[in-house]
């Protein structure tokens, strides 16, 4: 796999400059084994989905996108154990440049080729990880993964993902895009395709979408591994993100500034709150009275 180091270290300038690193096969042949070893455990096999083993199983999968996927824990102790795996948290750790993290959010996925159509949009996750906006100060940073357990080539339907260069004027708010609204951004795609453990690590605030797959009787494992510093509270998947629908809106569109620290907002005063995370916060939520937050 090569120099370790090296590759943490040109990860991470990439990371920084573009908001994404690709990283082929970081994950070796020792570190996959246990978790492909249980994949039984949590999904059919290429070959068990296509040959209609076990309808009952196969039937959630042609339900949508987002059908495939379990949350953490799994039923793979060993799926579970991959995502906090020494190579994932050192990882992580230099990216977001503090051993002083946590994992925030983790899922699984499994994807098979006519399940359902799984083109998407040029999209950033931060919507439903935070009730505000990601910050420009790089302590208070983020980083989403996805772990390649088998090869994802082209036809299994890689990420793909766009450099911040070329986002870097979009409005923060609303984080999707259309190719009809702006082929010139979907032109800079880059596709994330790569050998078994291939790990594909980007900021919340980075583009990216999953693609089609056109293999015949294809199917794609990945991991879904999230991590924060521990100063930033206010980044977490695993419980009230979860729920950021209408009722959410509602909520803070009512909710005193004192409320909506209790429930997750950086506290008036931090430093947090810059010009620019205070502005795409109040047109993220444009019936809400913010002016408590915004920074002096």
């Amino acid at each position: 796999m090569g120099n370790r180091t090296s590759t943490l270290a040109q990860a991470t300038e990439h990371f920084h400059e573009h908001g994404y690193a690709v990283l082929p096969g970081y994950l070796g042949e020792d570190d996959l084994a246990p978790a492909q070893g249980e994949l039984g455990l949590m999904f059919p096999t290429a070959e068990e989905y296509h040959a209609a083993a076990d309808p009952a199983r196969n039937a959630r999968f042609t339900s949508g996108v987002f059908a495939g996927i379990d949350p953490f824990p799994y039923s793979s102790v060993e799926w579970s154990l991959l995502g906090v795996s020494p190579p994932i948290a050192v990882l992580a750790e230099a990216l977001l440049g503090t051993a002083a993290i946590r994992l925030y959010e983790a899922h699984n996925w499994a994807k098979y080729s006519g399940a359902t159509d799984y083109d998407q949009q040029l999209h950033c996750d931060y919507g439903n990880h935070t009730p505000v906006v990601p910050s420009d100060d790089p302590t208070m940073a983020e980083v989403e993964m996805f772990i390649y357990i088998h090869g994802v080539p082209e036809e299994l339907g890689p990420t793909h993902v766009v450099s911040q260069r070329h986002t870097g004027d979009l409005p923060m708010w609303p984080p999707r895009i259309t190719r009809k609204e702006h082929p010139e951004i979907y032109a800079h795609e880059v596709s994330t395709a790569g050998p078994a453990g291939t790990v594909l690590a980007y900021k919340t605030s980075t583009y990216h979408r999953g693609t089609a797959m056109s293999a015949s009787g294809g199917a794609r494992f990945s991991l879904k591994a999230s991590y924060r510093t521990v100063s930033d509270v206010w980044f977490d998947k695993m419980s009230l993100t979860e729920r950021l629908g209408k009722s959410w809106y509602r909520f803070v569109e009512q909710a005193t500034p004192r409320q909506l620290e209790l429930v997750g907002f950086p506290p008036r005063g931090h430093r947090y709150w810059t010009s620019r995370t205070w502005s795409d916060v109040c047109h993220r939520y444009p019936s809400a009275d913010l002016s408590a937050f915004r920074p002096q």
